[in-house]
């Protein structure tokens, strides 16, 4: 393990892929006005490819719902330890937390003991479950980055430092190729419908969702013959996974593709998506959706009664309304998300409507520019 330099130097926890690519691009942020800033991290393939020494990959950690992550419990208690023990031998100046909340308010603890400042950015979603876990949030952390205005009202109200920062996402999404350009350098007609398949980015959410997908993709093609599919995968997942789920559909002419997914979605007629950042990304690209999400029943049973909000996709969150129909846990019905892609489709004035709804949520993202601020925000906390 290599040693932190005198000068400054972070650590990160991240626990999935997009709390991996939010931190891949702070540390670019940061490197630009201070290139020998060290970093540490647990996180994937964008903050190791940004130049963070990885301690821990988070994807062995990934996994969403409460019987899934009793199941991976070991794993993530070993992950915990290899941090703590990070933050006890390499003390650095800051520990920057990116949602992964339950396991990040642990690590924000023990750093809190060693006397390390805190910051957490993309606040956990009080406003949508435990609002009263605010005060015990704001005992571990110096200062909450949050990513939607409305936000700071709940810190502010419990005495916690908060700073709005902007979603990273709201300048950052955008596609470098037309739909004709990338359907012809994917060898993908440009006439025919393209359906893109989000899954997710953590194991256990693919293994509940992408089985769902691929069956509505079946009734699809049997409504409409000439469908195209493309599934984007995750830079958390390996693509020879994936197609053992393919291989039990042979009937699907699907293809895969890894690091192009904005581009891919730009390009699609509609697209599957798990709910997550995902929703919001392909809101941003102006693509109409269908949000399908499954957890395993258990957890479904506990959540359903804690959650508070009316919907499950951060888009139609954001937008206060129902942007992108929805296809949760029972209601994730092969046969009803295939009607909704085919009336996406095939009806220009409903797919018109869906599409204004969708500008709503760009709108209210704001006007972006998140990670450079949230890179100012880190060097007021390294020079206080």
């Amino acid at each position: 393990m290599s040693q932190f330099s005198t000068q400054r130097k972070i650590m990160i926890s991240a626990g999935e892929a997009s709390g991996d690519l939010h931190a891949a691009k702070l540390v670019k942020a940061l490197r630009q006005q201070d290139p020998a800033i060290e970093v540490a991290a647990m996180g994937a393939e964008q903050l190791r490819r940004a130049g963070a020494e990885i301690l821990v990959d988070c994807r062995d950690i990934a996994v969403v719902g409460l019987v899934e992550v009793l199941t991976h419990w070991s794993q993530i208690q070993a992950a915990l330890k290899t941090l703590k023990i990070a933050l006890k031998d390499q003390k650095p100046d800051l520990l920057i937390l990116v949602d992964y909340v339950e396991f990040n308010l642990k690590l924000a603890a023990a750093a809190k003991e060693l006397g390390i400042k805190v910051l957490f950015y993309v606040s956990p979603q009080v406003w949508a479950w435990r609002q009263g876990r605010v005060p015990k949030i704001g005992k571990v952390i110096d200062m909450m980055a949050v990513i939607f205005p409305f936000e700071t009202d709940i810190y502010e109200q419990n005495g916690v430092p908060v700073r709005y920062v902007g979603h990273p996402l709201a300048s950052e999404v955008a596609a470098t190729k037309s739909r004709e350009s990338f359907r012809k350098a994917q060898k993908l007609d440009t006439q025919h419908p393209l359906i893109a398949l989000l899954p997710g980015s953590r194991r256990s959410e693919v293994t509940r969702i992408l089985p769902v997908m691929l069956e509505a993709a079946e009734r699809v093609a049997e409504t409409l013959p000439h469908s195209q599919f493309l599934i984007a995968v995750a830079d958390t997942l390996d693509s020879d996974w994936i197609q053992a789920f393919i291989k039990q559909h042979p009937k699907l002419d699907i293809k895969l593709l890894q690091g192009d997914t904005y581009n891919a979605v730009h390009a699609a007629d509609s697209a599957l998506v798990a709910s997550g950042t995902a929703t919001l990304e392909t809101a941003l690209l102006g693509t109409p959706m269908s949000i399908v999400y499954r957890v395993n029943g258990l957890s479904y049973q506990i959540l359903k009664r804690m959650i508070k909000v009316d919907f499950i996709g951060l888009a139609n969150i954001v937008a206060g309304r129902q942007v992108a129909p929805e296809f949760v846990q029972d209601y994730a019905n092969p046969w009803l998300i295939a009607l909704e892609v085919v009336k996406q489709v095939s009806n220009p004035p409903y797919r018109d409507d869906i599409i204004e709804g969708l500008k709503e949520v760009a709108e209210k993202l704001g006007e972006g520019g998140g990670t450079q601020k949230l890179a100012q925000l880190v060097f007021e906390l390294l020079d206080e």
